[in-house]
């Protein structure tokens, strides 16, 4: 784990947790892994398969890096906001990626990416679906990896952890973990204005990697959550890009959300213990977008480096849903709807002794 300080006046205590870090460069190697090892483990991946995932890039990254190393041929399920960067490393890996196009009824293309994954998985023999949406393990991935090092490392100075929503496997790791370790930790999430995971209309968003048009099951019980952020792209954008220039963190597009959150959370909070702010990869992938003048002009992005801008934003965030005000919007139906491969472990109830009790 790294961490470093992040200055601001009024002092704030925050320290990050840098998952740009890990083999393939984000915080999904560590779902990554997890789910196709027990996949193995159950023989529903065998040797020279092939995995087929949606994602918006980093997962497909890392299961493309994984099938390099074991030899699995890499489908990715894409769309147009995974950034020329993310689709050229998973070609690197040897991945093939497929751009989905047509948007859901939500504004994105989640679902579309979803259902062409699982109809592509039952049309080629000796094929797996990781199913990042849907698939339980993820959670349990992060309740043994990532919340675990987190107490492990910074549990007697520890206020808060602030992290994405992503597909709802980190935070619903991280959550469930501290809810039964360090309840006195409080546990923050971040989302984008336009996702409904947390109830809420839909449309569409420029934040790559958070949200979607339904709660996850990954997140087993939302009482675990004690504030929800939304995110504005504009604001996660800039954060962003002033973290980079003014503390030399080159950080994606939602770790600037993650950070904002977690800046406004310790300044709340007024105590001297950390927040912690877990980032989930590097802006290395975001060079044609969050770090292209050109490209945040055409989007209404403001391209201002100016750290005064930094306190405009804080004072503009809206204070975050609480444990009582966050809504579940579970959409069960999808899974018949999307037709979720049998092999995806869509609820916790499902998951066999040996895994829950890791």
């Amino acid at each position: 784990m790294w961490t470093l300080w992040v200055s601001y006046s009024p002092p704030v205590a925050v320290i990050v947790k840098l998952e740009k870090t890990n083999p393939g460069g984000s915080i999904k190697d560590r779902a990554a892994i997890y789910i196709i090892e027990q996949a193995e483990r159950k023989g529903q991946l065998l040797p020279g398969g092939t995995i087929i995932e949606s994602s918006s890039g980093n997962f497909a990254i890392s299961l493309a890096m994984i099938g390099a190393v074991k030899g699995y041929k890499v489908i990715a399920l894409v769309d147009p906001k995974a950034t020329k960067t993310n689709t050229s490393l998973m070609k690197a890996y040897g991945a093939e990626v497929i751009t989905v196009t047509e948007k859901d009824d939500t504004g994105s293309y989640h679902k579309i990416r979803i259902k062409l994954a699982n109809d592509l998985a039952r049309d080629i023999p000796n094929s797996y679906r990781p199913d990042q949406c849907f698939n339980v393990l993820s959670s349990v991935a992060h309740h043994q990896t990532t919340a675990r090092e987190i107490h492990e490392q910074c549990a007697d100075n520890l206020a808060a952890v602030v992290c994405a929503v992503s597909t709802g496997g980190q935070i619903g790791g991280i959550a469930e973990y501290f809810s039964e370790h360090l309840p006195d930790v409080k546990v923050a999430c971040v989302d984008a204005y336009g996702s409904s995971v947390f109830g809420g209309p839909s449309h569409a968003y420029k934040i790559p990697g958070v949200g979607l048009g339904w709660t996850p099951r990954n997140i087993n019980n939302l009482s675990n959550i004690d504030y929800v952020y939304r995110a504005k792209d504009d604001a996660a954008y800039i954060t962003a890009r002033l973290i980079c220039r003014h503390e030399g963190l080159l950080v994606g597009v939602s770790s600037g959300a993650v950070l904002l959150a977690a800046l406004k959370l310790s300044m709340q909070l007024g105590t001297e213990k950390n927040v912690l702010a877990v980032l989930g990869d590097s802006g290395e992938r975001y060079l044609d977008t969050l770090f292209n003048d050109e490209w945040l002009t055409q989007n209404d992005i403001d391209t201002s480096l100016d750290i005064n801008k930094l306190a405009e934003l804080l004072t503009g965030m809206e204070q975050p849903a609480v444990a009582d005000e966050i809504e579940a919007n579970y959409r069960d139906d999808l899974i018949e709807i999307l037709e979720v491969p049998s092999t995806t472990i869509t609820h916790y109830q499902y998951l066999d002794s040996e895994i829950n009790n890791a």
